[in-house]
């Protein structure tokens, strides 16, 4: 399979990167001169700065458009005004995660989408087939790159840009830099402070050139995806093939915060419904490692006696904690505080079952 390459790819070529495949791109996994531990590090204490370009982008557009996305995807845009983001999930009728994503509200006529990479086809299709005449939706993943600002030194590189930093979390503002337009929205994947930007492909170059030599005095450092996957982890934030998919609902994910449970209409509605009411379905939690093991995806959990308990789906080593840290699907029963046991490797190592997330980033979004 021929992959995708994000407008930057010249950039992280010369950076050193170690490029990886992820969902159907080359994407840096990391740099030269640092790697995943410095470059959370720079994220938690700093900046960092991410080509995220692998995203989905989509366009719903026409009238009615607004009120169109409503009936299909979970979460209520009804709560939020033009100007306004909001995470969301895509859901199919037996109540299985399609995709998780964020709608961006421009206006009751246009609703922008980013969805994850993989999944950007699978969204625009189900949107396609329900979508009453005079309603358009345009898959424009190769139109449009994103880069994301992340950390508590955020706002001092984009200020000193000349681009708005002022707007509330989940917001969005139009910018310029240099003379390209830019959509800076304050959202992000780490739990610290920071933005996305979104730009055309073919400005993406010299706006990712202007952030470097911006970032500079702040120490910012080019992140990529082992670094955001270390940073989303900490934050107990899901990941769509491991924590949601199309076995693993909201209310599973326990993301049932993002359902507008309200509306009289929304795919998946009634299947959720049912999971939410009979609490019997395995849900999301997190655990701590009592010891040195490092959780990874697909390791069993079990009880003091062997008894299966759950499955991990994502797992990793802390940079902050310095510990193991893992999101897996418990049975109902298990206790907040509990001790389990994952084979890490052949060693039977004991973890704590916890709410995440597991650490308190430097600047708190809310």
């Amino acid at each position: 399979m021929d992959l995708l390459h994000s407008p930057m790819h010249d950039r992280h070529v010369a950076l050193g990167a170690k490029l990886a495949e992820f969902g159907g791109w080359e994407m840096p996994l990391e740099y030269a001169g640092g790697g995943v531990l410095a470059e959370h590090a720079a994220v938690r204490d700093a900046v960092g700065l991410f080509d995220v370009s692998h995203l989905g982008k989509a366009l719903v557009r026409g009238t009615g458009a607004a009120a169109f996305v409503n009936t299909c995807f979970t979460n209520d845009l009804g709560k939020i005004s033009p100007g306004q983001a909001q995470y969301t999930l895509c859901c199919d009728d037996d109540g299985g995660t399609v995709d998780d994503l964020i709608q961006y509200l421009r206006s009751d006529f246009e609703v922008f989408l980013i969805p994850n990479a993989a999944n950007t086809a699978a969204v625009v299709a189900k949107l396609r087939a329900a979508a009453p005449e005079g309603i358009e939706v345009a898959d424009l993943h190769r139109d449009y790159a994103v880069l994301a600002i992340q950390g508590p030194l955020s706002d001092e590189v984009l200020q000193s840009l000349g681009l708005p930093v002022d707007h509330s979390y989940m917001s969005f503002a139009d910018g310029q830099i240099a003379g390209r337009e830019v959509t800076v929205c304050r959202t992000g994947y780490t739990g610290e402070r920071g933005y996305e930007l979104v730009v055309t492909s073919g400005d993406a170059v010299e706006v990712w050139d202007a952030v470097v030599v911006a970032g500079e005095p702040f120490g910012l450092r080019p992140c990529g995806l082992g670094a955001r996957d270390t940073l989303r982890t900490e934050m107990g934030y899901p990941l769509h093939g491991h924590d949601l998919s199309s076995e693993i609902s909201p209310v599973m994910g326990r993301s049932g915060w993002a359902v507008g449970w309200s509306k009289p209409a929304f795919w998946g509605k009634a299947a959720l419904e049912q999971q939410k009411a009979e609490k019997t379905v395995r849900t999301l939690r997190g655990l701590v490692a009592e010891g040195r093991g490092i959780p990874r995806p697909g390791m069993v959990v079990t009880d003091g006696n062997g008894n299966e308990l759950g499955e991990i789906t994502s797992g990793t080593f802390s940079p902050t904690l310095r510990q193991g840290i893992a999101l897996a699907l418990l049975d109902p029963g298990v206790a907040h505080g509990a001790t389990v046991t994952v084979d890490v490797r052949g060693r039977q190592e004991h973890f704590t079952v916890t709410k995440p997330p597991f650490v308190q980033p430097s600047t708190t979004e809310s």
